[in-house]
């Protein structure tokens, strides 16, 4: 296999595991599924190891909450954790899940 063919399979199997995208070739849907769900769980505790104040103000809340986000929004390949960090409070903010912040507050629950 050529280094271009396993780049493209390599593609393929992440943009099933993050984007939703169909299985490639090969692999169980379910267990892609499994995997998919772990690693959507994985983002979420390297966000709440990022930004430690925005799971402590939604508490028991930001587990629910990061998996109804990243199901409707999975962290891309490329996308740096922080970039997606600052989207999921912007989603919460939009949803009414945090109150629409003060200025000095945008920036803390945004990067630090």
């Amino acid at each position: 296999m050529s280094r271009e063919e396993l780049a493209a399979r390599q593609a393929e199997l992440l943009h099933a595991l993050l984007a939703g995208g169909e299985p490639p070739p090969g692999f169980d849907p379910s267990r892609l599924k499994v995997e998919a769900n772990v690693l959507r769980r994985k983002h979420g505790k390297v966000l709440a190891y990022q930004r430690p104040e925005l799971a402590e103000t939604l508490g028991e809340r930001y587990g629910p909450l990061f998996a109804q986000f990243a199901a409707g929004r999975p962290k891309k390949a490329t996308e740096h954790s922080h970039a997606y960090a600052d989207e999921f409070v912007t989603w919460l903010i939009a949803a009414g899940h945090l109150p629409k912040p003060k200025r000095g507050l945008v920036s803390r629950l945004r990067r630090r």
